[in-house]
């Protein structure tokens, strides 16, 4: 069973003030920020695709890309995909490698073997291991869905870079982190890691100058 102390949709401050109460570097960002943003997205096939259409490419690549795919997967369904074919998929942007995850991830959701739905009623760990058990889906991006998608509030993206340069922007002491030592150290943070993820993704925009997506 799922065992999530707060609706990260919902009002965060109790969390935010605990985490800044933990972390000066939290603090700091906090103060620059004001509040969080909270990125709340579609679940299911949708969300899923648009992930991995975000792997590892820059934000205006994966906007575009995205873009693309919405107005050539219509309706945006595993069906859809599936009459595409991986050369369809491909057409919209995709490397061939990310078409032939979207592809997997269509048969399995229409074969049966996978159902986003089922995921909400599981504990972080179990919902995580089933993302994991799809073709494409790693660590990184199972976090993500279950951020963005699920509301999820003790999650921890492993080596997102923007939580490393934002964590580092607000950093005034001690050694410069690394991503190994950002993904370790997050353990602090417990049971509020994806709020903490907020804030930082919040205040990286903030250091760029532009608003959060």
């Amino acid at each position: 069973m799922r065992q999530d102390r707060l609706d990260v949709f919902g009002n965060v401050s109790a969390a935010c003030a605990m985490l800044a109460q933990k972390d000066k570097t939290l603090a700091r960002a906090l103060n620059a920020i004001g509040e969080p943003y909270i990125r709340c997205r579609p679940g299911g096939f949708e969300g899923l695709f648009r992930i991995i259409v975000e792997q590892q490419v820059s934000v205006a690549s994966a906007q575009a890309i995205w873009k693309r795919c919405q107005a050539g997967v219509d309706p945006m369904a595993p069906e859809t995909v599936l009459c595409l074919g991986e050369a369809g998929v491909r057409g919209l942007g995709l490397t061939r490698q990310k078409a032939r995850y979207i592809v997997g991830l269509a048969e399995a959701i229409t074969q049966g073997g996978f159902d986003p739905k089922t995921l909400a009623a599981l504990d972080d760990q179990t919902a995580a291991h089933r993302l994991l058990a799809l073709h494409g889906v790693g660590p990184w991006t199972a976090a993500i869905y279950l951020l963005f998608c699920e509301g999820r509030v003790d999650i921890w993206p492993p080596g997102d870079i923007a939580l490393l340069g934002a964590y580092a922007a607000a950093r005034k002491r001690g050694p410069k982190p690394n991503m190994a030592r950002l993904d370790r150290n997050a353990s602090r943070w417990r049971p509020y890691r994806g709020v903490a993820a907020h804030i930082l993704w919040t205040y990286y925009a903030h250091i760029r100058d532009r608003k959060p997506i």
